[in-house]
């Protein structure tokens, strides 16, 4: 249940102002079409972050506990110092109309996830959880808490958080989850 709750709680605080979150609202605002973009957002996140989990799980097995904690540690530190840099939105164009409104959300949706902090995020939740299934179906509800009330309510909702604040206490939670994964370490290595 701690990987199921700490994913979520990652990514959705993680998604506020991301890049994904910015699709959303623009995808919504051409097609006016939440819930076909909503199941499209779910089906990519799914895919990719199931992906994402599995990585992280092999990559767990692949390293030994003691170096696998620590690396990990330094990681969860390193995205939370990464969520301080705002996101681009440079590869975000959606004209493609002409495929419909649920596979341009899932293709694009899918590609802005690849390389994204949350991605990224995923890997490492699954390396220190060992669970694929419970990180995906996490960072999954995390993903739809956050872009799900873009969906309906739109440019409105966006402008009016206080998205800096949120990006800082986003970074102070990944790297404080990196700072208890090491003192736990450090303490195993202590005695």
């Amino acid at each position: 249940m701690d990987a199921f709750i700490t994913s979520t709680v990652a990514v959705a605080i993680a998604e506020i102002g991301d890049k994904t979150q910015l699709l959303s609202l623009l995808l919504v605002a051409r097609y006016r079409k939440p819930w076909p973009i909503l199941w499209a957002i779910l089906l990519a996140t799914l895919l990719n972050h199931g992906l994402s989990a599995a990585l992280g799980v092999s990559l767990s097995r692949f390293i030994e506990g003691d170096w696998l904690n620590i690396f990990l540690a330094f990681a969860f530190i390193a995205v939370g110092l990464w969520m301080l840099i705002p996101d681009s939105d440079d590869n975000l164009a959606t004209d493609n109309r002409h495929h419909g409104v649920f596979l341009t959300t899932l293709v694009l949706f899918f590609i802005a996830e690849i390389g994204d902090k949350t991605q990224v995020a995923t890997v490492l939740l699954a390396a220190r959880f060992e669970s694929v299934v419970a990180v995906t179906l996490g960072t999954t509800v995390g993903m739809l808490l956050a872009n799900a009330p873009v969906l309906w309510l739109g440019n409105r909702f966006c402008r009016e958080l206080p998205l800096r604040a949120i990006h800082v206490s986003a970074s102070l939670l990944f790297i404080l989850i990196g700072l208890w994964t090491l003192i736990a370490e450090t303490r195993l290595f202590g005695g």
